[in-house]
């Protein structure tokens, strides 16, 4: 049976499964063949047609071609008409969308048509449900190690990356995993992570296949030797690498190389490698040939030519020939000490091939997806108004997915809030762009913290809407820690018993993963010793690792003090941004009279100042007050901006007084910056008090590239560097350049500023009045559906979830499952 479907597999991949003439057609039942056919246990594919338009007859002719492409794995597809004959429960009219997979004498699985438009969505789908229970996922590193570790000894690893899904590279890699599934253990990547570490980027990659020789692994190596598929992902190339993946590392002959045969199939497209052999050295020539031919694995065959046969006409001068795939192509002598230059002889050949077939392998895909978009009615890209919309229609089958998180319900928040110290909960929109982005930079930081007491969750508001509107579902009603979740996506780290701290930084996956590490520890943390103090200062957390935080350190005589609250409440509002600390009693007397300060007081030391010597900060009643001290405090007096710190300092509301210097190149250049750095501080010095009211920085074109469009849209894109500007003044939208023939120092730079000031310079331009439109207008369905329906939120279920928890069991027996309705959710969330 295995040899039949191989077979038939390969036959089509030759024919192309064009499925044009000769193909039958498609089988039509009627309910009494339905119900027999389901009763007998095969697995079938069945349609129940209701009605014919030109859509339906061009959905229909595809699933006619999947009925031959399906039959070498035992399923059988057919359509039953309801027009002639009524099938009680599936001829129903909401079910005129759907497909629906019969296994055992039972409903299996089902697809609603907008993922079933074209034979190679149909094949891919219906395999990887029938196999979904045998292929295994991995999203990160980790999970890749472990499988590998399992594997090693028993197993050899397929492991795919399918950049599209419903493409013929996805199906010829599910059709690849029915054939051998048995024989090899078949993982499929989701990208990010797992392709990057495997050194490809998930923007350009297209389709890729690696076989993993875990089965013959050394026992000490820590993974197992991969070899990848050079070859655009095909059924009649991954046939021939599964085989050339068995073949023998090396061959061992004894005739000239001119009369070794050419491989035969499925080899006869590979280069082979002649190493010679005396009989002195035996042994070591079959060690360096084996050593060789593993760096040469997925590239050539070697071949051992053993020179004591007589039959062996090579003259002693080669040590080693070759003879490339193409046909006719003869033996080429060479001799060298070095196997590097064998390996570069098709290394540079197959890298060439593989970047020519690759293209042709998009442009096949690419049409596949054109033409699946243009059956279902979808907008194509160009029509996204939306940048980031636009990025997730575009690479909408290789973004992250939450359903590997902890889901939190109306039902069970309280519950799973109490169980960890600390939960962080993601709220977004399934279908809202913004949130689809980030969702990946959240499984890293989910990733990341694997293993600690941090729990990381999502909300899915469009599911949720009472729990995201901060009304609690539980009997009785326990209240919620938060407000009404309104932007998405919103970030929220939750404590039992406290209220919840609002995540406001970068939407990144380093960024919140800084932010989460520096809220672990207590804050304010009550120090009692001078250990306690050292370690405070001076050691980072475990949890924020490589991070170098800002800290506080307020000093007081006893906890009952009245500047103890306020400094506690402004701590808490600092969480995730300073590190905070409580010193009391004779100790914090001695840290006061240490830096000539009377008590209370804060002392502020800044993660960029590398003196001892903190800030010291009067203690106010007012916990608002106090913080904006500390945070003020805490700013760099000269800060280089960045992509990450420009929404921090544009909230501030100054004015920028905003130097930009270009990329350093050489020591010249370093010092040139350094001293037009030295004079910003000297503004900064002289300026005193009158410049508090602007912000004095600079950006380094180098390492935040960002900066050259907004200087371009500053001053035009041949503005000469340096160039400094003050802008984003709180008085107007105009634009100042200091003259770029004047030289950058600090009086010079007061007297431009006061100029400015006194209205008597010209501004260089506006800053623009753009803006980004939503590119139609925003209806918000959920709260509509609210009106018309009062009792639908407290539902939180889709149409079709009204016929109980039955079907939601049934669901959740197989993996991927899913809340969403089919006709908006792509059925395998794993790929």
């Amino acid at each position: 049976m295995w040899t039949c479907i191989v077979v038939s597999l390969l036959w089509m991949g030759l024919a192309g499964c064009s499925g044009k003439s000769g193909t039958p057609t498609l089988m039509e039942y009627t309910p009494a063949d339905f119900n027999k056919e389901m009763h007998s246990g095969k697995t079938m594919l069945i349609y129940f047609q209701q009605k014919v338009s030109s859509d339906m007859s061009r959905f229909l002719g595809e699933l006619q071609q999947s009925a031959e492409a399906l039959q070498p794995y035992g399923v059988l597809v057919a359509k039953v008409n309801c027009s002639k004959e009524h099938v009680y429960e599936y001829c129903a009219e909401e079910k005129a969308q759907v497909t629906f997979l019969f296994r055992g004498g039972k409903e299996f699985s089902s697809f609603h048509l907008n993922v079933m438009s074209n034979v190679n969505a149909i094949v891919s789908e219906v395999l990887f449900t029938i196999l979904q229970n045998e292929i295994k996922h991995v999203h990160t590193v980790k999970n890749l190690v472990a499988f590998e570790k399992k594997a090693r000894g028993k197993k050899d690893i397929a492991l795919c990356y399918a950049n599209r899904l419903r493409t013929p590279a996805h199906r010829s890699l599910m059709e690849t995993a029915y054939v051998y599934g048995s024989k090899y253990q078949f993982i499929f990547i989701t990208g990010g992570p797992v392709l990057q570490n495997l050194g490809f980027d998930e923007q350009t990659s297209s389709s890729k296949f690696w076989f993993l020789h875990c089965a013959g692994a050394p026992s000490g190596a820590s993974r197992c030797p991969a070899v990848r598929l050079r070859k655009p992902v095909s059924i009649l190339n991954l046939h021939s690498f599964l085989q050339f993946m068995e073949a023998p590392l090396v061959n061992e002959v004894y005739e000239d190389p001119t009369s070794v045969q050419r491989a035969q199939f499925p080899y006869q497209d590979i280069p082979q490698v002649f190493l010679f052999s005396r009989p002195a050295t035996q042994q070591q020539d079959l060690d360096t040939a084996t050593a060789l031919a593993r760096r040469l694995r997925g590239f050539a065959l070697m071949v051992l030519v053993h020179r004591q046969s007589p039959a062996v006409k090579t003259p002693e001068e080669y040590n080693a020939a070759y003879r490339l795939s193409e046909k006719g192509s003869e033996v080429k002598y060479l001799h060298s000490d070095n196997p590097d230059v064998l390996l570069a002889l098709f290394t540079s050949e197959e890298e060439e091939e593989e970047e020519e077939e690759e293209e042709e392998e998009e442009e096949e895909d690419s049409k596949d997806s054109t033409d699946d978009i243009q059956g279902n009615d979808m907008p194509d890209s160009d029509e996204l108004n939306d940048e980031i919309a636009a990025y997730v229609y575009k690479n909408q089958n290789n973004l992250s997915d939450p359903d590997s998180l902890t889901q939190l319900t109306s039902d069970n928040f309280h519950a799973s809030v109490a169980q960890s110290s600390l939960t962080v909960a993601l709220f977004y929109l399934s279908w809202h762009a913004v949130s689809k982005t980030f969702i990946s930079s959240y499984v890293d930081v989910a990733e990341k913290l694997e293993g600690s007491e941090v729990q990381v969750s999502v909300v899915n508001c469009a599911e949720w809407t009472d729990l995201c509107a901060a009304e609690s579902g539980s009997s009785p009603p326990m209240p919620l820690p938060f407000q009404p979740v309104t932007v998405f996506p919103t970030v929220l780290l939750l404590r039992p018993e406290e209220p919840a701290q609002h995540y406001g930084g970068m939407l990144s996956a380093e960024a919140l993963h800084r932010f989460i590490a520096l809220s672990r520890p207590a804050s304010p943390a009550l120090l009692s010793t001078q250990e306690e103090v050292t370690s405070f200062l001076q050691e980072v957390p475990p949890a924020a690792a490589g991070y170098k935080p800002d800290r506080a350190l307020g000093l007081f005589k006893t906890r009952a003090d009245a500047g103890v609250r306020s400094f506690t409440e402004a701590a808490k509002s600092l969480r995730g941004e300073v590190l905070t600390g409580l010193l009391t009693g004779g100790l914090a007397e001695k840290w006061a009279a240490k830096h000539n300060v009377e008590l209370p007081v804060v002392l502020v030391f800044p993660s960029w100042d590398t003196h001892t010597r903190p800030s010291a900060l009067l203690v106010s009643d007012s916990a608002e007050e106090l913080q904006s001290h500390i945070s003020t405090a805490l700013l760099h007096p000269l800060p280089e901006l960045t992509v990450e710190n420009l929404p921090s300092f544009l909230s501030l509301g100054k004015g920028l007084l905003l130097l930009f210097v270009g990329e350093d190149e050489d020591e010249t250049g370093r010092r040139q910056s350094q001293a037009l750095l030295e004079e910003m501080r000297g503004v900064v010095e002289q300026g005193g008090k009158w410049m508090e009211r602007y912000l004095v920085c600079w950006i380094h074109l180098g390492r935040t590239p960002a900066g050259t469009s907004v200087l371009g849209s500053y001053l035009g894109s041949a503005a000469p560097l340096p160039a400094l500007v003050l802008t984003h003044l709180p008085t107007g939208s105009e634009i100042y350049q200091y003259s770029p023939d004047t030289p950058v120092v600090a009086s010079s730079v007061l007297q431009w500023v006061q100029r400015v000031e006194d209205g008597t310079e010209s501004a260089a331009g506006m800053l623009g009045g753009d803006s980004w439109p939503p590119a139609t207008e925003l209806y918000n369905f959920l709260d509509i559906i609210d009106k018309e329906d009062p009792n639908a939120a407290k539902q939180k279920t889709f149409e079709g979830e009204e016929d109980g928890k039955e079907e939601e069991e049934e669901a959740e027996a197989w993996e991927p499952s899913s809340s969403v309705p089919a006709a908006v959710e792509n059925h395998h969330t794993e790929l």
